[in-house]
This record gives C-alpha cells, structure tokens and sequence, in this order.
C-alpha cells in the first residue's frame, strides 16, 4: 500500500533517515516496525472485509478503523516473547493490532476468520478469540467486563510466583459500567497487581454514546476512587500511547501496582460489519478520518521528523501486500474442519472414533 502523498515526501526523499531525538528510547529499527505493524493491521482488516462480502467469513467482523494505532502503540511496551514467559495481554473485538504485536501471524488470524480446520480454534471459535500462553495473549470474552477479573487472576498468579511479568487487558467504555469491571479494577488495586487497565473510550457503546453511559468528565477519574494511578491519552498519537504504556508496564513490573489508562480516540465503522451505523453524523465520521487518523499522524510524525523515508514506508506497504496475499491464499486452500472436531477440547484430550460412514467400505455395524 503507497504512502499517501504529502508535502513532506520531498522533503523525506531527499535527506537520509535521521537517528537523533527519537523519543522514549526508541530506536529507528522499533519505530519503522510499529509502522509495519499499524499498516498490517488497517491492511488485514480491509481483507477480511473483502472475504466478509464473499460470504467467506464465517460470523461477524469487527473493525477496528480509527483506533488501529493505540492497540500497536500500547501492546508494544510489552515484553513480547514465545516461551511463555513473557508479558501477558487480552484483547477486545477491536484489538487486532494488539494480536500482531505480540505474536499472532496475519495467516492464522484469516484461517480464524475463515473457521478452517487448522485455525488456532479450529473452527470452534471465531474472529480472535483465541489463546496462546506461550506467545502470551488469552482470547477475549464476550461478556466484556469479564476481562479483568481474568487478567487479576493472571496477574495475582505472576505476583504469587515472583515471576517478573506484566498483563494488559483493554475494555471499552461501554463495559466500565458492568459490575465485573469494578470488582476487578478494585481487586487490582488492592492487591497491587501488575496489571495494565485499557479503558479504550472510541464514544461509542455500540450505538450508545459515553454521555449516557457515566455522569464522570472521563473515565480516568474513576482510578483514584479505586487508589491506582490513571492516565489520559490521545489515543491516536502513537508515541504518545507508546509512551504512557510503557511507564504503566515499568511501574507494573517495580511492583508499584496496576494503572488505568483512558485512550481518547474513535470508531469510525459500526459495530460490527453488520451495522449501518445510522446513529452516527456522517460529518463527525468524516471530521475524524480527515484530521485525526492514527496511521496518517504517525507517517507525518515519522517523515517531518527524518525518521523514516517515503521509500522505506512504501517498501513496507508493498512487503504486506505480499505477505497477505499469501495469507489469503493459504488460508482458502485450508479445509473446514471436520464434523468430529466438534467433539474435542469438551470432556478430554481421548480419541475421538469416526463414524462408521467413514470407513472404506462405511461399516455400519459401528455404527
């Protein structure tokens, strides 16, 4: 995908990328891949609404347009391993972003979609909610506010074991108000757990808006009440989301306790695919997408700066053009998965007999 054309290309094109006054210890290399990874995720997501509107995928689609830049920005100040024993995080519908940053492969979130018989759910669960301890994401759960009472226990058992680790868990600002949210948000405080709270506030409660959700000027507020730290960010400045994060992980990690973090930002689909979004001023939608994109504000960010050149970026947006292109191609080539499979991860990891319709010749005194 091409970066967009702006006055500062030229500029970017004609002097070398620059290494100094990057901020909050990052460096060019980490810059550039939140880059890919922000790109991947607007990229995978206009897939997947393709393969929607093919009738390809199986169950509801949630985009996450608008809000792409806090889920990459804040999961990046985590410690990202693959043998389990890095931090752990639980994403929400709209935290696909997230999901890549910490490990999951653009192919098995298509496979997922798909439903194919060797997604990470097999079939038996969509979109992302999937689990991998050793890469450290648990999938979400539907009752939203059900969350965090999961990542306290998560988090208690890293404190219990001394194990240097860190959990971030994202809800959105609908689900502040369940009853789940606060038992959990006040077990975290109490317990001093090392926890990351994510209140993502896109105004939006599927076509409820935050007004009529809670009487506080910001959700934020909410966390002296409960006597942790808070923090509120525009969650469509990168590096400001990046930054905030990585001071709650750090205080986390030093024992000092779990924070809550509000990212200011906005949904700029419906729902889910499924939904028209009428509730909404067309002009608001528009108003967002033309001043205020995550991704555009990290690009200006990144040529005003010398940080990155045009040509490196379009490198990047041709790189995940191929990588999902394969994905895509792998992923419809994969089988649905087997009738029996329904029958697994129920009562227990034993064989599971195929039926006798199965047999070469079928044997029906098997049956």
């Amino acid at each position: 995908m091409p970066v967009p054309k702006t006055r500062y290309t030229d500029m970017a094109n004609k002097t070398k990328a620059r290494t100094e006054a990057i901020p909050h210890g990052l460096s060019r290399e980490q810059l550039l891949e939140m880059y890919r990874l922000v790109r991947l995720t607007r990229s995978l997501e206009e897939r997947l609404e393709l393969l929607f509107k093919q009738s390809k995928v199986i169950g509801g689609l949630f985009r996450s347009l608008g809000q792409e830049g806090e889920s990459v920005a804040s999961a990046y100040a985590l410690r990202r391993r693959d043998d389990g024993t890095g931090d752990m995080l639980s994403p929400l519908i709209r935290n696909l972003g997230s999901m890549l940053t910490i490990g999951t492969r653009p192919v098995e979130v298509v496979k997922q979609y798909m439903a194919k018989g060797d997604s990470l759910a097999r079939g038996k669960e969509l979109n992302i909610h999937i689990t991998d301890f050793d890469r450290g994401f648990i999938g979400q759960i539907s009752p939203l506010g059900d969350l965090i009472p999961v990542m306290c226990g998560v988090t208690l058992s890293f404190k219990q074991r001394r194990h240097d680790r860190v959990g971030m868990v994202y809800i959105g600002d609908g689900a502040t108000s369940t009853g789940a949210f606060h038992e959990g948000v006040n077990l975290a405080a109490v317990q001093k757990l090392p926890l990351v709270i994510i209140v993502e506030n896109n105004r939006w409660a599927y076509s409820t808006p935050s007004r009529f959700m809670t009487a506080a000027k910001s959700f934020v507020d909410k966390a002296p009440g409960y006597g942790m730290a808070g923090e509120q960010v525009d969650g469509n400045d990168m590096l400001a989301v990046y930054a905030a994060s990585k001071r709650a992980v750090d205080r986390a990690r030093a024992g000092e306790g779990p924070t809550l973090l509000e990212f200011m930002t906005y949904r700029r689909k419906g729902h889910a695919q499924h939904d028209p979004q009428t509730y909404v001023d067309p002009a608001e939608i528009e108003h967002w997408a033309s001043t205020n994109d995550p991704i555009d504000r990290y690009v200006k960010a990144l040529l005003d700066n010398g940080w990155a050149t045009a040509d490196e970026l379009t490198q990047i947006g041709a790189d995940i053009d191929r990588e999902l292109d394969e994905a895509v191609a792998e992923a419809e080539k994969s089988p649905m998965p087997e009738p029996l499979e329904a029958l697994t991860d129920v009562y227990g990891d034993g064989p599971v007999n195929a039926p006798w319709t199965r047999y070469a010749p079928a044997d029906p005194t098997r049956a």
